[in-house]
């Protein structure tokens, strides 16, 4: 479809969390590859600006999404919409491309933006030429890529990405004890995230740091955003071993920085697994009760998965840590 028409300015809606975004990457790759002269803006929640700034060889600008009463991810600023459609309106945007979910809730609503064409994932009864069907299974990644090549887009693999700036490795020079630790060969274990019972638990992730340091001599970093210190401070607490509790206020970069240096990521299914992916450093993701044919990482030689949605598989976790770091 594309090759028929070129949009000059394309939006794409994808207002989710870090990990979510990541797995768009391979979809604003190939639609970039399509429209290399396009300007193509996210809208996408606050925080993605950076995502966007980051990635700015695929995006051009970024718009706060102010929310919307269906949404979950947040609460809606209903004084805001009015100032948002104008400024929306005000853009003309020739292309809108969905890649929110399966439309249900989002269609209407980005059909109220003023764009000449609308485009994304639809329910199957729609039968407009620019809609897709939402795919019920398959990788994230590539669910966003069929529709990527629905609208014309060239072929891509899929890898997940993350750039690396030189600032974010200085995100971590006020803590000079996770400094020490990035100085040298170090292992990540992460285990918050957002949801609660998507999270192992935390005795779980004091035997596994205790047995990697025990094998290999190297220092554990535990990881999370200051929202997770609780969580990294009773993993420590519970560990025989020291570790380095890196729970901070860092932006994400930060975060992608400490997880590029280490040997080794051990993470629930969250924002740090995908930045393991993106970074191609080895990982062993824990799956409780979240789709692992979606959210798992496609390359399962660098990246292993553990479904244990009763929480008692240490030894399969810590089976998976060792070959991984054996292979390495």
């Amino acid at each position: 479809m594309l090759q028929q028409w070129t949009p000059r300015r394309v939006l794409v809606f994808r207002a989710l969390n870090l990990g979510d975004m990541l797995c768009a990457v391979p979809a604003l790759r190939a639609l970039r590859r399509a429209l290399p002269t396009a300007h193509i803006t996210l809208l996408g929640l606050p925080w993605a600006a950076d995502f966007a700034h980051r990635f700015a060889d695929l995006l051009d600008g970024h718009l706060s999404f102010p929310g919307y009463p269906a949404l979950p991810e947040r609460e809606t600023d209903v004084a805001a919409w009015p100032r948002f459609l104008a400024a929306v309106q005000a853009q003309a945007f020739d292309l809108v491309v969905q890649m929110h979910g399966n439309g249900h809730h989002t269609n209407a609503m980005l059909a109220l933006l003023g764009a000449r064409v609308h485009t994304g994932f639809c329910d199957a009864a729609d039968r407009s030429p620019w809609c897709l069907p939402w795919p019920t299974s398959g990788p994230e990644p590539l669910r966003l890529l069929a529709l990527a090549r629905h609208l014309g887009a060239p072929a891509d693999d899929g890898a997940l990405a993350f750039p690396l700036q030189a600032a974010d490795a200085q995100a971590w020079a006020a803590y000079p004890e996770v400094r020490r630790a990035m100085a040298g060969p170090y292992l990540c274990l992460h285990p918050g995230g957002r949801a609660a019972e998507k999270r192992w638990p935390v005795a779980h992730f004091a035997a596994v740091a205790d047995r990697l340091h025990e094998a290999t001599g190297l220092p554990v970093v535990l990881t999370g955003g200051a929202e997770e210190a609780t969580l990294t401070a009773a993993v420590r607490r519970a560990m025989r071993h020291p570790a380095v509790d890196a729970a901070a206020p860092v932006p994400v970069g930060g975060l992608a920085a400490l997880i590029a240096g280490s040997e080794l990521l051990v993470s629930n299914d969250t924002g740090a697994s995908h930045l393991a992916a993106a970074l191609r450093v080895p990982s062993v993701v824990i799956f409780r009760c979240t789709d692992l044919a979606r959210w798992a990482p496609l390359n399962r030689a660098l990246h292993r998965v553990v479904w244990d949605p009763a929480g008692d598989r240490v030894a399969d976790v810590l089976a998976a840590a060792m070959d991984l770091l054996q292979q390495g």
